[in-house]
């Protein structure tokens, strides 16, 4: 990391932009960085671990699962120190679309970004909505098991909520709820690790397979599925809005919050996945709290320690929904407020409520007539994190240092990019593969979610 940056131009965000003023101010600290950065990727989806294991074994699972740690933290971290370089070159970038437009110099790529940027978030907050409307059913489920209650009712509920929550201005002022949610993903690790203990040393635990199922070439697409999976749960598509949060100057803050996002990381993903896996074996759910309470029998581990994650898992889906909101708000409010006037005056008030409910209205009614939201993971991976936070990054860097052909940093970060982009195409035609065979399970407005 020693080569010498090229200078860039120096231009600065407009006055003008209030998306930029209003919805990612620059006050935060390092730590808030940290708590922004662990709720935007540690989330439910780490309940998808043990299934992920189920499709690699335990061999290739360790060490995808180590690989795709080591590869997205040098990642994220090669990101901030372009985005560092800019902010010393006196043009600080504040949005992935206008880092990767103006540093590969290409228009194409500005529209590319914020293509795909804009499907991911709005597919994640889609997801995080869904999820937490699975869990209410769940809940009330089991405390009414003749009620009538459908699954599109509990996504109502859960989309009024979000509506109510959209309305805090800022990314910055999420600092509190992000922490709140990284303690909360420590609490449902937790509740997964202990009831797979009590399962797994209990008299009726399930009997253990750990071998791969299916044909080899089904083996094969399974093994990339799973990949693609991984790729998803780490992927965060917002890493140069989240350091925009930063209250300047920003360098060495972004490594900081990157050592505090991982540290959770290391406990929360591998006790899941080691758990979840070294008891349920090639039976393991994409969801393991399904496995702990199946359909078809009582639940596995204590009620009381189940629902306690029931209820942890929703309360988390509301912080993962807002950050990943936080990209349409600045687009919406980049035209539609104004800079010149208060962020809380009536002019700027009204057009935040009617723009931002209206949008979570749109991500609720999705997730209610596509409430299938499993098998599109794996495709979201492949096709939207993949090129985002695996080959983007490297990509800008070179740009930006432009290491020598004989350092090591060139040669790891042009391997990376090949590699990932051969897993990107073939992850997308095994997801897609599953997303098709399972095409016969899905139906809109669905009462039940698809796996």
């Amino acid at each position: 990391m020693t080569e010498s940056p090229l200078p860039l131009e120096n231009k600065s965000t407009t006055p003008e932009d209030a998306g930029a003023t209003f919805v990612l101010e620059s006050k935060g600290k390092w730590w808030h960085a940290g708590f922004h950065l662990t709720t935007a990727i540690v989330g439910p989806t780490i309940l998808t671990l043990p299934y992920v294991f189920r499709g690699l074994g335990w061999w290739l699972g360790f060490f995808c699962l180590t690989a795709m740690a080591v590869v997205t933290f040098y990642s994220y971290y090669l990101m901030s120190l372009v985005l560092e370089h800019c902010e010393n070159a006196g043009r600080r970038h504040i949005r992935f679309r206008e880092l990767a437009g103006d540093v590969l110099g290409s228009g194409w790529m500005y529209y590319f970004v914020i293509f795909i940027q804009t499907t991911i978030n709005t597919g994640i907050s889609i997801g995080a909505i869904l999820l937490a409307g699975e869990c209410l059913q769940i809940m009330y489920s089991s405390l009414s098991p003749s009620g009538s209650m459908k699954l599109w009712e509990f996504i109502a509920i859960v989309t009024g909520i979000m509506i109510v929550l959209s309305q805090l201005p800022t990314f910055h002022s999420l600092r509190h709820v992000n922490l709140g949610s990284l303690f909360l993903s420590l609490g449902y690790t937790f509740v997964v690790v202990a009831a797979c203990i009590h399962v797994g040393l209990g008299k009726n635990k399930p009997t253990r397979d750990y071998s791969l199922e299916g044909s080899q070439f089904s083996k094969i697409t399974s093994a990339f599925t799973s990949i693609s999976i991984i790729a998803a749960i780490f992927g965060n598509g917002i890493l140069p809005e989240i350091q925009a949060t930063l209250a300047p100057p920003v360098t060495g803050k972004m490594f900081n919050g990157l050592v505090m996002c991982y540290s959770v990381i290391f406990v929360t993903f591998y006790s899941t996945a080691v758990s979840g896996y070294f008891v349920f074996g090639n039976k393991a759910s994409s969801n393991i709290l399904k496995s702990l309470m199946p359909d078809d029998g009582p639940s596995l581990a204590p009620t009381w320690l189940l629902g306690l994650g029931v209820i942890f898992v929703p309360l988390q889906l509301f912080a993962i929904g807002l950050v990943y909101s936080q990209v349409a708000y600045e687009i919406m409010e980049t035209k539609s407020a104004d800079v010149n006037q208060g962020i809380f005056s009536k002019r700027n008030v009204i057009p935040r409520i009617i723009l931002r409910s209206l949008y979570m209205i749109f991500c609720g009614f999705l997730a209610a007539m596509l409430p299938f939201f499993g098998d599109i993971n794996g495709v979201v991976g492949a096709l939207g994190f993949i090129p985002l936070d695996f080959i983007l990054p490297m990509l800008l860097y070179n740009m930006t240092y432009k290491p020598s052909r004989s350092s090591i940093t060139y040669w790891i970060n042009n391997g990376i990019m090949v590699a990932f982009t051969g897993v990107g195409l073939l992850g997308s035609f095994s997801s897609v593969r599953k997303l098709v065979l399972d095409a016969n399970k899905f139906k809109l407005f669905s009462n039940d979610v698809v796996d």
